[in-house]
């Protein structure tokens, strides 16, 4: 058989479900999930292996229009994984239907001239007939080669576009061993694994005001890692919602963090956070290279 390699940009709205379809793809967590829109904030790859395929799954950010220095990081981050993908998946959620931000990306892709198929998530939240009609709306925007309904959460037609995409990636050598899942550095992972649990444990505006770093990673003599990760917050409130009373919000957030990374990283994990209050860490620059992203001036 011949060994076939390709990047497959993964796009949408904010909250379409793009990081769990990755992950459902992957077979493993790569990317933090949670109910929150504009939860993923940079370029995720994800290693499926499909036969002899090796396809490699680019999560980008939500599409959204920007008003933060952060945001406009995210949104570019979003467009250059599309640019170097060999086929881009345009996914959109069943349920919300063909929004002006789907829309727009869809036109964005025609323009660009990029080969795109449209995928329609979350199919198990609609009933059947509303879907032929979306379908009508969205595919004459773009010159969609192929459409799939699919339910990212319940695995419905995971399988189907699985094989698809192992067949339309292009003929060539796998760009990473074949048992990896990701390229994410460990250090990285455990900052936003630190971060899925404060979008998951506060609420409102708090998550979204707020960035974790990996300060320090060691590995100990007995097969253990010791990390050390600041929490930064833009506002005072922020901190002292995060920190709790008597410092129990802060202590639930860790500790569901360290047993998600235990089983993730295979091996026992001792976690140690700080939150700093950092007013405008959104729009500095050193900031966003320390969670992958380009500064986009």
């Amino acid at each position: 058989m011949t060994s076939r390699c390709g990047f497959v940009a993964v796009a949408g709205a904010p909250n379409a479900g793009k990081s769990t379809l990755v992950n459902r793809l992957a077979g493993a967590k790569l990317s933090i999930v949670t109910p929150k829109a504009q939860t993923t904030r940079f370029r995720v790859l994800g290693i499926m292996m499909h036969g002899e395929s090796q396809v490699l799954l680019v999560d980008t950010p939500g599409i959204f229009t920007p008003r933060r220095r952060l945001d406009r990081a995210m949104v570019a981050a979003a467009w250059t994984g599309v640019r170097d993908a060999d086929l881009t998946l345009l996914l959109a959620d069943a349920k919300t239907g063909a929004t002006e931000a789907v829309r727009g990306i869809a036109r964005a892709l025609a323009e660009q001239k990029r080969r795109s198929w449209l995928v329609l998530n979350k199919v198990d939240l609609v009933a059947a007939p509303a879907l032929l009609p979306l379908t009508a709306v969205l595919t004459p925007l773009a010159p969609f080669e192929q459409t799939f309904m699919v339910s990212a959460t319940t695995g419905d037609g995971i399988e189907q576009l699985a094989h698809a995409l192992a067949d339309a990636v292009p003929a060539g050598p796998h760009l990473y061993p074949d048992d990896d899942l990701t390229d994410l550095p460990d250090r990285l992972l455990a900052a936003e694994i630190v971060r899925e649990q404060i979008f998951l444990q506060t609420h409102e505006e708090v998550p979204y005001g707020t960035t974790v770093e990996t300060e320090n990673w060691q590995d100990r003599n007995d097969g253990s890692v010791r990390i050390e990760a600041t929490v930064y917050v833009a506002r005072p409130g922020h901190k002292a919602i995060l920190i709790g009373e008597g410092g129990k919000r802060i202590k639930a957030i860790g500790a569901r963090a360290r047993a998600e990374l235990a089983k993730l990283l295979e091996r026992r994990v001792h976690l140690f956070l700080n939150v700093k209050q950092r007013a405008g860490w959104d729009e500095e620059a050193a900031r966003l290279r320390a969670i992958g992203l380009q500064d986009p001036g």
